[in-house]
C-alpha cells in the first residue's frame, strides 16, 4: 500500500543519525511517491487517449534505487495497453547509476560476488549474480555494433596476437585463442580493429577474418605484422595481394630457444643477434650462415625454420630505423594484452564466448582511452612510407 511521506519525520529521523541513502533509508518512501505520482500521470495520459479503456488496480514489484530498495506499486489498465516509460515492466533497477557502478567496476575486473559486496556496501542494496549479469549483458549490443562497426580505407600498419582463455563449450572448458587486431591509423593513432575468436586456426579462419575487415572497409594494409601463424600470409595475399607481411622476429626467437638446450641457450642466443641486428639483409643472411655452420648439426629444425620463414623474417631490412622497430615485432599490442590480462586475472575460465568477449571489449575501451597521441616520429614514418610505397598513400594524404 502506498503511504504519505512525511517530511517531519523524515527530518527527525536524519537528526536522530538515520541513513540518507541505502538499506532504510530516508529518502525511500520519497523516492517511492514521487514515482508512484509518476506511473499515475503516465497511465492517465494513455487512458486519454482511448476512452474505453480504465484503469484496472495495481501490481507491485520490489525496486532497487540509490536510495534503498522498496515495493513499487505499479497501476495497470484493463486492456493491458499500458507500457509505463519511467519503470518499465520488466525494470528492476530505479536508477541508472547503481547500473553504471556495477558495469565500472565490471570494467575494472571485479567478479559478480565482488561487484555485489561492492553495492552492498555502497548503496544498501543486494544484487545477485544473475542479476549483475543482466545488466553486464547491455555491454553485448555495444560489443556486436564496435565489432561490426566500418572501418577505415588504409592502415599502414597491421599487427595481429593471440591471447588463450578457457571458455565453456558443450559442458566442457576449451582451450580457445583470442586474436586481437591492432592498425595504426593514418593519423598515427592506434586502433583495434577487431577480436576474433579462432575454432580452428588455418588459411580458411584467416581469410574469415580479413573478409571481414575489407567488408567493414578496409581496401588496403600496407605492412602487416603477425606472428608466424599459419595460413596467414596466404589469407592476406587472398584479400590484400599488395600487403608486406613481417613476421614477428621476436617470437621467432623465442620459438627457437625453446628448441635450445638449457646449456646452449646463452651461447646460442649472443650467435643469434648478428642475425636479427644486423645492418642489412646481406649482413644477416651472412650471420645466418654462420649460425648454421655452427649449430646446423645440432638443432636442424631451428635452423630450418629460420630458412623456410626467411622471406617474411627479413622484409623490415629493407627500412630505416623508424619503420624497422614499428614492424619487426608484435610487441605494440601487448599493451592491450596487458589490460586484458589485469582484467581476466581473477578469472579461471569463462561460461561462454560473450562473458570473455564483453569483459575483453572493455578492456580495449580503457587502453583506447590513453591512445590520445601519435607514435613516436609519425610524420617522418608517413613521409617514408609514402616513398616506399609509391602512390598507394597518395589519395590519403592528398599527394
Amino acid at each position: 500500500m502506498s503511504y504519505e511521506f512525511d517530511m517531519n519525520e523524515a527530518l527527525e529521523r536524519i537528526k536522530a543519525g538515520a541513513q540518507i541513502e541505502g538499506k532504510d533509508g530516508v529518502l525511500a518512501p520519497l523516492i517511492k511517491q514521487l514515482t508512484e505520482a509518476a506511473l499515475e500521470a503516465e497511465l492517465e495520459s494513455h487512458l486519454s487517449q482511448d476512452i474505453r479503456n480504465r484503469k484496472n488496480g495495481k501490481s507491485s514489484k520490489t525496486v532497487k534505487s540509490t536510495a534503498g530498495s522498496f515495493e513499487l506499486e505499479v497501476p495497470r489498465d484493463r486492456n493491458g495497453t499500458f507500457e509505463p516509460q519511467i519503470v518499465k515492466k520488466h525494470q528492476r533497477t530505479l536508477s541508472d547509476r547503481i547500473e553504471q557502478k556495477i558495469l565500472s567496476l565490471y570494467a575494472m575486473g571485479n567478479s559478480y560476488t565482488q561487484i555485489a559486496e561492492h553495492i552492498q556496501e555502497i548503496y544498501g542494496v543486494e544484487f545477485s549474480a544473475a542479476t549483475i549479469s543482466q545488466i553486464t549483458d547491455k555491454i553485448v549490443p555495444m560489443l556486436q555494433e564496435w565489432r561490426q562497426r566500418p572501418l577505415e580505407a588504409i592502415y599502414p600498419f597491421v599487427w595481429l596476437d593471440a591471447i588463450h582463455y578457457k571458455v565453456k563449450e558443450e559442458g566442457r572448458y576449451l582451450s580457445k585463442a583470442v586474436y586481437t587486431i591492432l592498425g595504426i591509423r593514418l593519423d598515427g593513432k592506434k586502433e583495434v580493429l577487431g577480436l576474433y575468436l579462432s575454432e580452428s586456426e588455418g588459411a580458411n579462419f584467416w581469410l574469415q577474418v580479413l573478409t571481414d575487415l575489407n567488408n567493414r572497409g578496409v581496401e588496403d594494409i600496407l605492412i602487416a605484422s603477425v606472428d608466424g601463424l599459419k595460413g596467414f600470409p596466404e589469407a592476406i595475399g587472398a584479400i590484400f595481394p599488395k600487403t608486406e607481411v613481417q613476421l614477428c622476429v621476436v617470437h621467432q626467437i623465442r620459438n627457437s630457444l625453446r628448441y635450445v638446450a638449457s646449456k646452449h641457450k646463452k651461447e646460442f642466443a649472443k650467435d643469434l643477434k648478428p642475425v636479427y641486428q644486423a645492418v642489412s639483409k646481406e649482413a644477416a643472411q651472412a650471420g645466418l650462415d654462420r649460425l648454421e655452420e655452427k649449430w646446423g648439426s645440432k638443432y636442424p629444425i631451428v635452423l630450418r625454420s629460420w630458412r623456410n620463414k626467411w622471406e617474411n623474417l627479413s622484409n623490415y631490412f629493407k627500412y630505416p630505423t623508424d619503420i624497422r622497430r614499428i614492424v619487426y615485432t608484435t610487441n605494440i599490442i601487448e599493451s592491450v594484452h596487458r589490460q586484458f590480462r589485469k582484467l581476466t586475472k581473477t578469472k579461471g575460465a569463462f561460461p561462454n564466448e560473450n562473458s570473455l568477449l564483453k569483459l575483453l571489449y572493455l578492456g580495449i575501451e580503457n587502453a583506447q582511452k590513453k591512445w590520445t597521441m601519435p607514435i613516436q616520429n609519425w610524420s617522418l614514418t608517413l613521409s617514408q612510407l609514402a616513398i616506399f610505397f609509391e602512390g598507394r598513400l597518395d589519395d590519403a594524404l592528398d599527394l
